[in-house]
């Protein structure tokens, strides 16, 4: 998985949200579809979307997760 759904990227928002209202910090990494994204990876998609929102009105298709090597997925068969 190199890149996120709206869907997915939302989804994904929303975890790393409820988890720092519930705990006063940031998760160390979450996963989405079986991909364990670092802290630093998922904010830098965080900033990038929104950078993407400001500067063109609406969100993006996609979001794209980083290098391959920023993730750690688990292949499901």
């Amino acid at each position: 998985m190199e890149r996120l759904t709206l869907k997915q990227y939302r989804q994904m928002v929303e975890k790393v949200l409820e988890f720092k209202r519930l705990n006063g910090e940031m998760p160390p990494y979450t996963i989405v579809d079986g991909c364990k994204i670092s802290k630093i990876v998922y904010v830098d998609m965080i900033e990038t979307a929104n950078k993407f929102l400001l500067e063109m009105g609406r969100n993006p298709e996609i979001v794209e997760i980083g290098r391959p090597t920023d993730m750690n997925c688990i292949i499901k068969f």
